[in-house]
């Protein structure tokens, strides 16, 4: 049984984060800086800054980051050898605007020091925008009402705004507002605090970013005038540029002075007052972001300067009801509603928000694995997008799944090139990259990873299937797809048995569980490429009867022949997919029960994550996952397998996976629904709708789980609601957890917008938008109408015994060659919670 199992149903405190279902809210100050940093973060999926304070101090690590604004390195091999990665890339922090130090009788307001009878920090999810309202009893005695507020915008993505409003309760008092901006990326600030982290010489956690020993952001210009300061940047070996810019509007009931200035890193604006009692200083601050990946800085000044111009001849004002709008509309098409369970419900908005935080204005650019809220993962894109964030994108938003996948498109002349550079026709892409080159430097648990491949394909035909995108197919997926389809033709081979059976088989591939690498036939990699092939061949065909004129330029373009469609199907058909008929299961890989179970109930909760304590090699050798493997190939393509062998695989495969990825216990929770084991699904959901409010894998502070944020709504949806889509065809078999009374979603359907409603004994469709639609529950078409359209439920499912996922399955049974399966952890002597040894064979079976 997986060690995150024992996750408590509400692992928040509440006294510091109290319950509101549509509200993010900190009671008060303190805490563990970094985390709130990253559930603070404001973005748009191009711009995100952290929750910092306004004072920009106590902090744990600044940041302001823009998608794909990158430096390159070089990738220093030890021992290095022909196709590895050459180039790293890391999202680097840009100029920190969010800076607005406060000083009452030259005193400066620091948080972990302040004397606060009021405060509250919050941020509403219908709003999009954080705010904190305090009061502070300065050392004289005097009391200072504070509110300031930061909102980075939805619908002018290169745009944040903030404000600070000082008002004196009581007394009266010299105020100084010192508004800067700075390059933290280089050098400290006033405290000696710049950028935590960015590439070092090693890390001992791959998770997080790399440090650089160069100067990064080369300054090109600073600008100034009364109200407006710019500053200009080239990153010194990417050569990607960058401007910033901001304007300052200061109110006030008593006389100002205002002094600005700017030098290469830094530009300030200072705001003196002297104010008595009831006087109020309010300062507003409009903040452009510009990058490019060459126009000169100077045409990037002119573009911050437009948007700045609008800013300042509308107003705030117009600003906040734009994002206010922008946001009711992303929640109708998105809010998953669990009435009655406010925590719940939550987490989950403050998880969907993250998505949209992370994807709606991510055009051109991919949707980074920690968004724009942290460092972690350097910014990389991995295939994680395509398979947990695309599809929410797909049925509540597509038009932003359209604007990820054309990212996905655009970098298919490097994926061709990296194919090339592996001996191997068609295109590969990248397991993690921000500009299309592999930056992975670890090959076994990276480029090994050539299921992305099936990823991207997957992600490209779901969205045709929902949305009826077929100019989309036609333009770009169906490219994507051919040239995906031709690599796996190329990479497997065929194999012929003494009765003259013949099958395909890829070798030497990592499937997603990275505890497991370079093997043949991983499981999850074939059925996944299966669907691939299948697909490219049936899009091939598609654009062909559709339109004569762009299918022959599409086979002049790719040097396309037809008998390749034929190929694609041969190799599908005949796809390699191990089975043991002892156990009933889908073989991970064509070895996998050849090694020895690694006792999780026995590993103490220090030793985890593996990868962190545990030398790869001696991963490999044991059977024990990092993520679903085998079990997300179930949820993925689960209409190629029967009930009886996803239980059996699930019961199988799920007491050895860790979790130590943030991204299995979302699939596990998905798949212990359909297959009968709720009270696990109901756990499984609870750890992954936790991972960052609850910090659970303790490293939020690096960013935001985006991914797992995605896997949250497949949760709700895939998992308790029990919706499957094939081939664009919709299907329900609800799974409702039994202390919920109900589950509430809208789902986008080429075009047709309509609402489901989950009870107990019911479950109801209701049309929005659009187009009446059929849908089918429990095997019994259904049509959605505007009048609605109910269907009994006689039960939610069947109710298994978790007890059976306690321990591995087979556990002292003889393998087909007469060995016995045991479990065991590896030892260390030097630590104090390892067992002894045991020596004699029958001891080991008797442990196990």
């Amino acid at each position: 049984m997986s060690r995150l199992r024992s996750v408590p149903s509400d692992p928040v405190d509440r006294t510091h984060l109290p319950v509101d279902e549509w509200r993010l809210v900190e009671s008060r100050p303190g805490g563990d800086l970094g985390h709130l940093e990253t559930l603070f973060t404001t973005a748009n999926g191009y711009l995100g800054m952290r929750g910092t304070p306004s004072e920009g101090r106590d902090v744990e690590s600044h940041g302001t980051f823009l998608n794909g604004f990158h430096e390159t390195w070089s990738i220093n091999h030890a021992e290095s050898a022909f196709g590895f990665a050459r180039t790293g890339q890391t999202m680097i922090s840009v100029p920190d605007s969010s800076v607005m130090k406060l000083y009452v009788d030259d005193e400066p307001l620091l948080l972990s020091i302040a004397d606060l009878p009021e405060y509250e920090r919050w941020i509403d999810f219908r709003e999009g925008v954080l705010h904190r309202e305090l009061i502070w009893r300065t050392p004289s005695g005097k009391r200072v009402k504070v509110a300031t507020s930061r909102m980075v915008s939805f619908t002018q993505r290169h745009l944040a705004l903030m404000t600070l409003q000082v008002t004196m309760l009581d007394g009266a008092a010299p105020v100084a507002v010192s508004s800067q901006i700075i390059n933290r990326q280089d050098i400290a600030d006033d405290y000696g605090k710049g950028v935590d982290g960015g590439p070092v010489t090693e890390k001992d956690d791959p998770r997080r970013t790399t440090d650089f020993t160069h100067r990064v952001l080369e300054p090109q210009q600073d600008w100034h005038s009364e109200r407006r300061m710019l500053l200009g940047y080239r990153v010194a070996t990417s050569g990607m540029t960058l401007a910033v810019g901001a304007d300052h509007t200061i109110e006030s009931d008593v006389e100002v002075e205002q002094l600005v200035d700017t030098s290469a890193d830094r530009g300030r604006q200072v705001v003196r007052a002297d104010l008595g009692e009831g006087n109020t200083l309010t300062v507003r601050k409009a903040v452009a972001y510009h990058s490019s990946r060459s126009v000169p800085h100077r045409e990037l000044f002119d573009r911050c300067r437009r948007t700045l111009d609008r800013v300042r001849a509308d107003g705030f004002a117009p600003q906040y009801q734009d994002q206010r709008d922008y946001l009711a509309d992303f929640w109708e098409r998105s809010d998953v509603e669990v009435p009655g369970r406010p925590v719940e419900q939550q987490a989950t908005r403050w998880c969907l928000f993250q998505l949209a935080q992370a994807a709606a204005r991510s055009d051109q650019w991919g949707i980074p694995a920690k968004g724009v809220t942290g460092s972690g993962y350097e910014g990389h894109y991995f295939w994680d997008t395509e398979v947990y964030v695309v599809p929410f994108l797909t049925f509540t938003e597509p038009r932003w799944a359209r604007n990820a996948l054309r990212f996905r498109s655009n970098l298919l002349p490097k994926a061709r090139e990296r194919a090339r550079e592996l001996n191997q026709r068609g295109a590969l892409f990248p397991w993690r990259t921000i500009n299309g080159d592999e930056a992975s430097a670890y090959y076994a648990a990276g480029t090994a990873q050539y299921h992305i491949n099936a990823d991207v394909a997957y992600a490209f035909s779901q969205y045709v299937d929902v949305t009826g995108d077929v100019d989309f197919q036609h333009r770009d997926g169906v490219r994507v797809l051919v040239e995906t389809a031709r690599m796996w033709a190329d990479l497997g081979f065929w194999r012929r048995t003494a009765d003259g059976d013949a099958s395909f088989h890829i070798n030497g591939v990592t499937g997603p569980d990275e505890y497991t690498t370079v093997v043949n036939n991983n499981m999850f990699t074939n059925v996944m490429a299966r669907h691939n092939l299948r697909r490219a061949a049936r899009a091939v065909r598609e654009l062909r009867d559709a339109d004569d004129a762009a299918y022959e330029t599409l086979r002049g373009d790719l040097g396309l022949d037809e008998l390749e469609l034929e190929q694609w199907e041969a190799c599908a058909d005949g796809m390699f997919v191990a089975k043991d008929d002892s156990l009933g299961i889908h073989l991970q890989e064509d070895r996998f029960l050849e090694r020895e179970v690694w006792d999780l109930s026995s590993t103490p909760p220090e030793a985890f994550p593996l990868l962190l304590n545990f030398h790869p090699l001696v991963i490999y050798r044991f059977q024990v996952l990092k993520q679903a493997d085998v079990v997300l190939a179930l949820f993925l393509r689960g209409s190629e397998f029967t009930a009886e062998e996803k239980r059996a695989d699930f019961e199988y495969y799920d007491p050895i996976t860790t979790g130590d990825s943030s991204l299995s216990a979302v699939v596990q929770s998905i798949m212990a629904a359909e297959v009968g084991h709720q009270k696990a699904a109901l756990d499984y959901f609870r750890d992954g709708l936790f991972v960052d409010l609850g910090n659970l894998h303790g490293n939020t502070a690096d960013g935001a789980h985006i991914a797992s944020a995605g896997g949250v709504w497949n949760a709700l949806v895939h998992g308790f609601g029990g919706m499957r889509q094939d081939e664009g065809h919709l299907s329900f078999d609800p799974r409702l957890p039994a202390d919920w009374p109900e589950l509430r979603f809208p789902l986008t359907v080429r075009g047709s917008r309509f609402r489901v409603r989950v009870l107990r004994e019911e479950i109801s469709f209701t049309l929005e938008s659009g187009s009446e639609i059929d849908v089918t529950v429990r095997g019994v078409r259904v049509r959605v109408t505007t009048a609605g359209t109910s269907v009994p439920l006689v039960d939610q499912g069947p109710l298994l015994d978790d007890s059976v996922l306690a321990s591995p399955v087979g556990l002292g049974d003889r393998r087909a060659d007469g060995s016995i399966m045991t479990s065991y952890v590896p030892q260390d002597p030097e630590d104090p919670w390892q067992y002894p040894v045991a020596t004699d064979p029958d001891d080991i079976i008797e442990a196990g």
